[in-house]
């Protein structure tokens, strides 16, 4: 994926009104969550509390009994 697909696929989401977030964690590649997560830890960690974040704010919760 390129800086300018990103860019037009964020720009496209804002247009249709998606809930969305972009983030880039410079020098970390497109899948560094899964196959080289002990390389860019401070990424994987930081991709992960947002992804939880987000899933939490844009997702309804259900009464617990």
């Amino acid at each position: 994926t390129t800086p300018e697909d990103f860019d037009k696929f964020d720009s496209e989401l804002t247009q249709a009104g998606v809930p969305h977030q972009k983030v880039v964690y410079e020098g970390a590649p497109h899948s560094f969550f899964d196959r080289t997560f002990e390389q860019h830890k401070d990424a994987s960690s930081d991709a992960w509390r947002q992804m939880l974040a987000f899933i939490k704010e844009h997702t309804r919760q259900t009464a617990q009994a």
